[in-house]
């Protein structure tokens, strides 16, 4: 037997289709069914890579004994937290003011007028924890909703006037070149120097704040060493393995040690869309190979494991296979003895590696490099540019062993705004390494995102086998935006520039909020509780701070004022916060490290197959610049071009280069020494 679940776009939603319990999907015919029979709502939200959301779907939703309880009492309702971002974060906000805390599954009890009144995350089956089991929890809410009904009432109004009083809450700060570099130096001032990252356990990447960084350590010259070293390190932190696959490349959601050495098994698309972004660009600022290779092997592993085959990409892999957490990445000595038979190889790994009998976890191992490369080819006589060959090759072999056995659940949903993260990632690599296997990923996966993601002439959050959602956010149009920019300034098609100015126009007549800034749901969309509009950044980048950087590169592309008016609005909002908790807004301080600097505007006209052209674009690809733009086109450019090709002739008739801040241009150049001069004192 199926419920009504049985129809969804969701893998989450469609893994509990097959549950005792009488599930809705968030839908009118829900609400509906709730004030009907005056009933309360239990709203339970998860996604389908959680692990926890599996053990209570097992102990509860599957028993058929609280099944019966659910289905008598209240009207119950499943939500995917990556299709309904805007539902998560409202109830979530209502969870962390209840609670103090949150997390997933989320276990949220609702009026029919949808005012939560009762909280939690995972409730066992039995009492534990602390915790009543959540059969008891059942029975207590609905007797509290016959008999106390005024009291969940006035919980509820209180919360409701909380999360209210929320979302007009607005900076009277700005940011400024200073409060950048307060927050780079409190960011420095609580780094963990023993293990890399922020905070203790579980440890999460930060790759939003290890870009500010970056940023800031271009931007200041006295303290490019010091933030360059912080970087640096947490990078190498990362690499080592544990939270990342050395075998197969790509990085779990967190590490649940201080060392980064056992990961949650999960490996979400937005955490190795923005990690292998900041590996690149680490890259390209400081030439160290290792960081190069991470970059590539992730980039490698999204395209093996998480690649549609229309384009576009899935959005995770579980943390377990056969009901166990981690079984598919963990290793026994004999399992890596098997796979690797040569003795001396075997010993190179043991080294490499720090094998032991008895493992690092559990009895099993999690791999993670103990010895460098150098070290390694100290201890084995071997030049140290043959130790990430030898590495590779053995790599390959563990990784053919490990295919033979169950793998991880996929989601393959199709999300646009991580899909926009991801194409971002290899728009860019495609033309820093000058791969065109990344080129032409992320072409085919730009025209899937511009045709099946739209519906009826309007962008849509999820795909999946054919269908779209109804609903879409504000930051799958931001990062959607961003990602056609990047598309367009690595192969200088048109059709990207103009289809991020269109989406662009679209998102300030949908989302946009007349008191600054943008809602996260658009003008047109469900009435929900309270109309969200979350500043903070989460494990991804928040909407707002996506859509001010898309604004500020466009209104860079077309001298636009008005985009950077509303992205000079939009960056007020979080100033005041970002000074205060920066790794919680990092890119917002990105964004506005952006909107600071004199953004660098550089157009190339002229014969793309000429080889001053050619020389010229290498020169500007050829270090990393955060805070520049760059179009091109033969010549004449064409009516559908970038504005910021305009009015800008050959030189005697040859190829020429225009080094622009505010679209005032130095002197036009033809040589590519020229242009890295001008690059170098802009």
């Amino acid at each position: 037997m199926t419920n009504r679940l049985s129809t969804s776009t969701s893998p989450y939603l469609l893994q509990h289709a097959h549950n005792p319990v009488d599930w809705y999907p968030w839908s009118d015919e829900a609400l509906a069914r709730a004030r009907a029979e005056d009933k309360p709502i239990f709203l339970s939200i998860g996604y389908a890579a959680c692990h926890w959301c599996h053990v209570m779907a097992h102990e509860s939703f599957e028993d058929p004994e609280t099944a019966a309880l659910m289905n008598a009492q209240f009207v119950c309702i499943k939500v995917d937290r990556e299709e309904r971002p805007d539902l998560d974060g409202i109830y979530m906000q209502a969870v962390t003011a209840m609670t103090g805390s949150g997390g997933w599954p989320m276990s949220v009890f609702l009026t029919p007028d949808l005012q939560p009144f009762y909280s939690g995350t995972y409730f066992p089956p039995v009492p534990r924890y602390n915790m009543p089991s959540f059969k008891d929890l059942l029975n207590g809410l609905a007797k509290a909703w016959r008999s106390e009904r005024a009291e969940i009432l006035r919980i509820g109004g209180e919360i409701l006037t909380r999360l209210q009083e929320r979302t007009i809450a607005a900076s009277t700060a700005s940011f400024t070149l200073q409060s950048l570099d307060g927050s780079a130096e409190a960011l420095l001032a609580s780094y963990d120097w023993s293990f890399g990252g922020w905070g203790r356990a579980p440890k999460f990447p930060q790759p939003m704040s290890l870009e500010f960084m970056l940023r800031r350590a271009l931007a200041n010259p006295d303290r490019r060493a010091e933030y360059l070293k912080l970087v640096t390190h947490a990078l190498r932190a990362m690499a080592r393995g544990g939270m990342y696959d050395v075998v197969g490349g790509g990085f779990s959601r967190y590490s649940t040690d201080n060392s980064w050495r056992v990961p949650h098994f999960e490996k979400m698309l937005y955490d190795n869309a923005q990690l292998s972004l900041v590996y690149l660009h680490a890259w390209q600022v400081t030439g160290e190979a290792e960081f190069r290779r991470v970059a590539e092997e992730t980039l490698d592993f999204v395209l093996r494991e998480l690649s549609h085959p229309q384009g576009g990409f899935y959005s995770s892999l579980d943390a377990d296979s056969e009901g166990v957490e981690g079984k598919y990445y963990v290793w026994t000595i004999d399992e890596i003895r098997a796979a690797i038979p040569d003795e001396a190889e075997f010993e190179f790994v043991r080294a490499a590696y720090g094998l032991t009998p008895s493992g690092n976890w559990e009895g099993k191992t999690i791999l993670q490099r103990a010895l460098d490369d150098g070290s390694l080819a100290a201890r084995f006589k071997l030049d140290p540019e043959a130790v990430p060959v030898k590495l590779s090759a053995i790599q390959a072999r563990l990784l053919a062993a490990r295919a033979v056995r169950v793998r991880p659940g996929t989601d393959d949903k199709i999300l646009t705004s991580w899909n926009g993260l991801m194409l971002t990632a290899f728009a860019e690599a495609a033309r820093v390494f000058g791969e065109s296997k990344y080129l032409s990923v992320a072409t085919r996966t730009a025209h899937f995102l511009l045709e099946s993601l739209m519906q009826d002439g309007k962008l849509r959050r999820s795909w999946r086998d054919g269908q779209a959602t109804r609903e879409v956010f504000l930051e799958d149009y931001a990062a959607l935006i961003l990602a056609l920019l990047e598309s367009y300034q690595t192969d200088f098609d048109d059709a990207w520039f103009n289809a991020a100015q269109r989406l662009a126009d679209e998102m300030i007549g949908r989302f946009r909020d007349p008191a600054g800034g943008f809602f996260d749901t658009p003008a047109d969309g469900e009435l929900l509780l309270i109309r969200p509009k979350d500043l903070q950044d989460s494990a991804t980048p928040s909407g707002n701070a996506l859509a001010a950087e898309a604004l500020l590169k466009l209104a860079a592309f077309t001298d636009r004022g008005e985009y950077r008016d509303l992205a000079e609005e939009t960056l007020a909002l979080a100033a005041d916060a970002a000074a205060r908790y920066p790794t919680s807004y990092a890119r917002w301080l990105s964004a506005a490290d952006l909107a600071l600097a004199a953004i660098k505007q550089v157009a190339l006209v002229g014969s793309q197959d000429a080889p001053n052209f050619k020389n010229m674009l290498q020169t500007v690809r050829s270090v990393y610049r955060p805070n520049m733009v760059v179009a091109a086109a033969g010549y004449p450019p064409s009516s559908s071009a970038p504005p910021l090709l305009a009015d800008r002739p050959l030189v005697n008739g040859v190829s020429a280069a225009y080094v622009c801040e505010g679209f005032v241009c130095r002197q036009p150049v033809t040589q590519a020494d020229a242009l890295a001069a001008q690059l170098a004192a802009a």
